[in-house]
């Protein structure tokens, strides 16, 4: 009899911690994810629905198509060429954004309030509207702007068509963006360089150690959580690049020269009305940032434990 009680008492005490719990996720965690699946799981499925018919909202009706898009894609000229502008770009900005950062966090790791300040000036592009900054970079780099401007008067006769030359256009987009994520690398490098242990660095003097010796072994294996943070952000922010083509390029000069995924999606889809067909771009974008990013993460966490 007394062990029947002590069942049903320990039955009712796990029925009252799972209820406080059930309590606790829906106090708090409840909203969070209603949150998510209204604007990020809901959008998502809708957007691989519609990925799978002819969506057209001025040609009905809607019909079913199966991987018809998809199929599309693999052969569409506009859209491998925006593919391939898109990972040219956000190589670049990996490899530029994450060279820059460090070396500027190498020079501002000091104290002083001349160093703080540089702090808040580099970081200051990263909060800016993306849209603002596109605004300014066109203003200076237009054929008549503020950049070529300054080159004619040192005698330069024939300045570079920075946004006019096909062979330029890409890569000055590239540039901007790296301009722009280079002081949100700065501070996390930073925030890697002031954890790294003052006993490190005197052990590794007392060995002999200086110089690229000693940032080689002390401090470039303690900034690899650093670098994976920059490296999936970079990431993510190239694959999805737009603003700057819209306000700066328009996809141009030429015939899609600096079109990328994100900006054929939104001319596929609002300037051509062919939803499913954008839906699948979107689809196949979402995919290659996810692979990309997951491939990237492990292989950065593994060098992280390795090192």
């Amino acid at each position: 009899m007394t062990s029947n009680l002590d069942a049903a008492r320990a039955r009712r005490s796990r029925l009252g911690a799972t209820a406080r719990r059930l309590g606790t996720f829906s106090a708090f965690g409840a909203p969070g994810l209603v949150l998510y699946t209204t604007f990020v799981l809901v959008p998502v499925a809708l957007t691989i629905y519609y990925s799978l018919t002819n969506q057209n909202p001025f040609n009905p009706p809607t019909r079913f198509v199966g991987l018809a898009n998809y199929i599309r894609l693999a052969s569409d000229d506009d859209f491998l060429r925006a593919l391939r502008n898109t990972a040219l770009v956000t190589g670049i900005i990996v490899v530029t954004a994450n060279l820059g950062g460090l070396l500027i966090a190498l020079l501002l790791d000091r104290r002083g309030w001349l160093y703080n300040a540089l702090r808040s000036v580099f970081f200051t592009p990263v909060v800016l509207s993306s849209v603002v900054v596109s605004v300014i970079w066109r203003a200076i780099l237009t054929d008549d702007g503020l950049l070529n401007s300054m080159l004619r008067s040192l005698g330069v006769t024939h300045p570079p068509g920075w946004l006019s030359d096909p062979n330029l256009a890409l890569f000055t987009l590239a540039w901007i963006l790296t301009w722009q994520m280079v002081g949100f690398c700065v501070v996390v490098y930073l925030a890697g360089l002031q954890g790294v242990p003052v006993e490190l660095h005197e052990a590794a003097s007392i060995d002999g150690a200086h110089g690229l010796a000693r940032f080689r072994h002390v401090t470039w294996p303690m900034l690899a959580p650093a670098l994976t943070i920059n490296t999936v952000m970079l990431l993510i922010t190239g694959f999805k690049v737009y603003d700057q083509v819209q306000v700066i390029t328009n996809g141009g000069p030429g015939n899609g020269t600096t079109s990328t995924i994100a900006f054929q999606v939104v001319q596929t889809a609002f300037s051509g009305n062919h939803v499913g067909y954008a839906s699948a771009m979107a689809t196949v974008m979402l995919l290659l940032v996810a692979s990309v990013s997951v491939i990237v993460l492990r292989v950065l966490q593994r060098r992280e434990v390795s090192m």
